[in-house]
């Protein structure tokens, strides 16, 4: 099982200030767009988050699964995609954020690591190589309820997608005569897709002589085939006419479960986005 250590209290001191993080899908339109045209965002943005989690990496022949210290080794982006498109037609809005990471990194005579409940001999390391490549789709409708010119707030309601690989490849160092393997090398694969239902808020705060300026919110909380899960986003953003430019935080947690392959992850970082209005 790959263990990645997450930070005590994290999620509840997020949840308390929005989490303490960002917002970068599209939002509204400007009030002075008419109530009954389309209104449509483009975002494309760059999302560097820490990564922190847990997943269960098994072994062949019945020995106990490998844990393993992965945000130690996950911290090398080979390719990422990030975008997010909205349409608005009076109160009525829908969006779409999508996201595609490839993660990977590789370390040698780590210590980062455990087997099952054994205890690990003072003299056993190992070269490690990991790989984590995943999808994120989150579909939302929302309807406005707060329309004044200085402060938004929508209720959204939708799904997410969180679809993730991982690969682990081991080389063991040492005297591991007395370890559960059935080898000195070996690799494993983890994957698993999950749907759950969310709900939540999200908007902005204007302000500004010409309320140029806002800071974009969004809240969401979620279950289905994960146990729970909570995005949060929170940022500060300038708009021209047909173009925005924000710098925001974000966060994403995900508690799957104990008998899930990939139990628990989450991403938490600094985003930069340009938002296209048309």
């Amino acid at each position: 099982m790959t263990r990645i250590s997450r930070e005590a209290g994290s999620i509840p001191a997020c949840a308390v200030a929005l989490c303490g993080l960002l917002g970068l899908l599209p939002v509204q339109a400007h009030a002075e767009s008419a109530p009954d045209e389309w209104q449509w965002g483009a975002t494309l943005y760059l999302w560097l988050p820490s990564l922190g989690g847990e997943t269960s990496f098994p072994t062949d022949g019945g020995a106990p699964p490998i844990e393993i210290s992965t945000d130690a080794l996950l911290d090398s982006i080979n390719m990422a995609f990030m975008g997010a498109l909205e349409a608005r037609k009076g109160r009525w809005g829908a969006a779409a954020d999508v996201i595609y990471l490839d993660l990977g990194a590789s370390q040698k005579g780590s210590r980062d690591f455990s087997i099952g409940s054994v205890e690990l001999p003072a003299s056993v390391s190992a070269d490690l190589k990991a790989d984590l490549t995943g999808w994120l789709w989150t579909l939302t409708g929302s309807y406005n309820v707060i329309p004044q010119e200085n402060f938004s707030l929508d209720l959204l309601a939708g799904a997410r997608l969180l679809d993730l690989q991982e690969d682990l490849r081991w080389t063991f160092n040492g005297d591991i005569s007395s370890l559960p393997l059935p080898g000195r090398s070996g690799s494993s694969h983890s994957e698993d897709s999950y749907w759950d239902a969310i709900v939540g808020v999200k908007g902005r705060a204007t302000f500004g002589a010409s309320r140029n300026w806002f800071v974009p919110y969004y809240l969401d909380i979620g279950a289905g085939e994960s146990d729970l899960t909570l995005q949060a986003r929170l940022g500060l953003g300038y708009s021209f006419e047909s173009l925005e430019v924000l710098g925001v935080w974000r966060y994403l947690d995900y508690d799957l479960g104990e008998s899930r392959p990939i139990k628990s992850i989450d991403f938490n970082g600094p985003a930069l986005g340009v938002t296209f209005r048309f």
